[in-house]
């Protein structure tokens, strides 16, 4: 039994160490002995010093803990157990990008060795892990000439490959943790668990079992597991998309939808979601990997296409909504300057990765719009490396328009006062976030989705 092994010592190794593998890598090394694996030599060099390059986790979370973080392929060996976390995302024509989770698993693939367990955690569509993963992996194990036993020291040839389920065992196991959120944190989250037969998915499930204090929930199968968790973001995703189109309706007829929200929710079973502009790794990228695999089957989505379309117009809604606003109080877009007040997907986070953000500040720039965007999380040179955008550390006071577009702390905390300060006549403030009382903002134009 792999929970023995572990018993044992034996080691877990965590390959991909961004917002969800080193969380994991470091809760696991409080009970077991684990190997880090990031092939950015860099990020591993942080985290050897105690920090967290995601700037999610402070130096207590590196204390105490028994972990090796490494770029090198021969320490992988020395694990039994091993975790792919690495990103999974989509390209520009919104297909899925498998190229991390396919390289992952070849890399893997060449140190596995017989009675090893391999966990996939990356978000995929159904059928991802089994048809496209493990072949991969398998692939790896056949090209091997040799392979160290599980007792250790031993070497053995390896002519024809390792045999899934026979000689190895894998599963999957979808990661649920939210960026930023410092209550619902990994341990305090059920955690779904799948394997390739019923012996595994006992094992992985009293693995996972002494880091989840939640509980631990078994799925049938591992394309029940990744159906699970595709469908988490991809029902989030719609229920904005909703709110999203009822918003630009309300603002045509001049209603506030925050009211509305506010008015209909007194009814017991209504759901409250909000408009807004959906980015980040998660809920904008999920449904695309549904949406790939449905129409692989020869089924075209209609409803989680939709949502996503309206979803992906935001940036340009409110772009436009901004710049006829201006026009309205007889300004040329072309000459004024506006402020957009944060660039990461959410509040309080420094992820940048897939920011809708970035779409509005391109729309605005379309339109010839003199734009300064500024963010206290958010690093200068990731930014200008992933968006070719710089951020200013010096705000002006004679902006025609601020958007509050990421409800960060230090934002919150201003007052009306201060957003006039930097403004010239005719001030204007767009609240994507719907953080403010409109009723404190006298004297300027407020306008919120």
């Amino acid at each position: 039994m792999f929970s023995e092994l572990l018993e044992k010592k034996k080691k877990i190794a965590v390959v991909g160490l961004g917002y969800v593998g080193l969380p994991i890598a470091l809760e696991f090394a409080k009970h077991f002995s684990v190997i880090g694996f990031d092939i950015n030599s860099e990020r591993v060099k942080m985290m050897t010093e105690g920090i967290d390059p995601s700037k999610e986790l402070d130096a207590s979370a590196f204390e105490n803990v028994d972990i090796l973080f490494t770029d090198s392929e021969e320490e992988l060996k020395k694990a039994h157990f091993y975790i792919i976390a690495v990103p999974t995302d989509i390209d520009e024509t919104q297909v899925p990008n498998l190229n991390p989770l396919i390289k992952a698993s070849e890399t893997v693939g060449r140190v596995i060795k017989p009675g090893d367990y391999v966990i996939y955690e990356s978000t995929v569509y159904p059928g991802c892990t089994e048809e496209d993963c493990i072949p991969v992996l398998v692939a790896q194990t056949q090209s091997k000439q040799m392979y160290a036993t599980a007792e250790g020291g031993v070497v053995n040839e390896n002519e024809g490959g390792l045999t899934p389920i026979k000689d190895f065992k894998y599963g999957y196991s979808p990661e649920r943790i939210v960026p930023g959120d410092k209550v619902r944190t990994l341990t305090k989250i059920t955690k779904i668990v799948s394997g390739c037969d019923a012996e595994s998915g006992e094992q992985i499930a009293k693995v996972y079992g002494h880091i989840i204090e939640a509980g631990i929930y078994e799925a049938p199968s591992i394309k029940v597991a990744e159906a699970a968790k595709v469908i988490e973001n991809t029902q989030r995703d719609l229920n904005i998309s909703l709110m999203n189109e009822l918003a630009i309706i309300f603002d045509r007829m001049d209603i506030d939808t925050q009211e509305v929200i506010k008015a209909a929710g007194t009814k017991w079973n209504f759901l409250k979601f909000y408009p807004g502009l959906v980015g980040g790794h998660c809920i904008g990228v999920d449904p695309y990997y549904l949406l790939h695999k449905s129409k692989q089957l020869g089924y075209d989505p209609q409803v989680i296409a939709s949502g996503r379309r309206i979803n992906d117009f935001m940036p340009s809604f409110v772009a436009k909504r901004l710049v006829q606003m201006l026009i309205e109080n007889g300004k040329n877009p072309g000459n004024t300057k506006v402020l957009v007040k944060g660039i990461t997907f959410k509040e309080n986070v420094s992820d940048i990765r897939n920011s809708k953000v970035v779409d509005l500040i391109r729309e605005l720039m379309s339109f010839s719009i003199h734009v300064h965007v500024t963010d206290p999380f958010a690093s200068p040179n990731e930014v200008a490396h992933e968006y070719n955008l710089t951020l200013v550390d010096n705000i002006s006071d004679d902006y025609d328009a601020i958007i509050v577009a990421v409800n960060h702390e230090d934002y919150v905390s201003k007052d009306a006062a201060w957003f006039k300060s930097k403004m010239n006549d005719k001030p204007i403030l767009f609240d994507i976030k719907a953080v403010f009382d409109p009723s404190k903002f006298e004297g300027m134009q407020y306008w919120r989705l």
